[in-house]
């Protein structure tokens, strides 16, 4: 098989038009149908037929479809690793992480990343989403991870990546410890641990004060790891995106009426063009197996 055939029968399968086709891949139909014929027959059955005027998948066409893209997909991989070695002075994927992302799941996708794509670096560079996105439109970073709340504007190219709960961060010995959920109500009045650094933080605070929830903070710090140990030395209680927790002897119970969540996202700037590397951490990122 011929990588060009592959494409060719991917853009005619995504079109179901062999001349619709030809434009995109730029060569002639004839060509495209010569280069379509010969995989078939390297393949051993027709991709392709037609009902009346209309091109369709065949049911081989169909299985066969993203074994194919799989195989362009790993190419375009091993090009860009091939790339990267060719380059003395190749720089690292500049990846912006917003600071209260718990690094565990992030680390896995990095550390995925790696393996498929050996020989790309990626410099991840820690900060709030506000100094993240100042830094990803001076071009001082490629893409951003961070959770974009109501939007970055029409400016920004955002895709979800994965969704995760607020949870409620429990003293071990604490008497909530043996709810399966806890409200606002719950916690009106008992001692708190307040996370400066937290983008949500304002959303809060605005429902417990709707809902007439008093919380007395009696430790604020804009580190995660300072916020769990406080909890865990039984200065009060916090609220943490369930993923950020890394304290193995913290409590955590799930914060209901109301249920609060977040959405972490890639964020990117429309009409940058990607470097091959940069190209391929967004197609891995929109394929990983994300948590939530």
């Amino acid at each position: 098989m011929e990588m060009h055939q592959l494409s060719y029968f991917l853009t005619a399968a995504r079109t179901l038009s062999f001349t619709r086709a030809a434009e995109i891949c730029g060569v002639s139909q004839p060509a495209l149908s010569t280069a379509i014929k010969k995989l078939e027959t390297r393949l051993g059955s027709p991709l392709f037929h037609r009902d009346g005027h209309r091109l369709c998948l065949s049911e081989f066409g169909r299985r066969m479809q993203p074994h194919l893209a799989h195989i362009v997909e790993q190419t375009e991989v091993a090009e860009t690793v091939a790339e990267s070695f060719r380059l003395l002075n190749q720089e690292p994927i500049r990846l912006g992480v917003m600071s209260t992302i718990g690094p565990i799941r992030v680390a896995r996708f990095l550390a995925n990343f790696e393996r498929d794509s050996p020989g790309v670096e990626v410099a991840v560079h820690e900060g709030s989403p506000d100094r993240l996105a100042d830094k990803l439109n001076a071009d001082e970073l490629d893409l951003v991870i961070l959770n974009p709340l109501d939007g970055l504007g029409e400016g920004y190219r955002s895709e979800p990546l994965y969704t995760e709960r607020y949870v409620v961060l429990l003293p071990p010995g604490h008497p909530l410890r043996e709810r399966n959920g806890v409200t606002l109500q719950d916690l009106s009045e008992q001692p708190y641990v307040d996370r400066l650094s937290c983008e949500m933080r304002e959303m809060v605070m605005s429902v417990c004060e709707t809902r007439g929830v008093k919380l007395y903070a009696r430790f604020r710090s804009e580190r995660e790891d300072w916020v769990q140990a406080m909890v865990v030395a039984n200065i009060g209680f916090a609220f943490m995106p369930e993923y950020s927790v890394t304290h193995p002897d913290v409590v955590r119970r799930p914060l209901i009426d109301p249920a609060v969540e977040r959405t972490i996202s890639l964020i990117s700037l429309p009409g940058r063009r990607y470097s091959p590397a940069v190209a391929a951490f967004v197609r891995a990122a929109r394929s990983h197996r994300w948590p939530g």
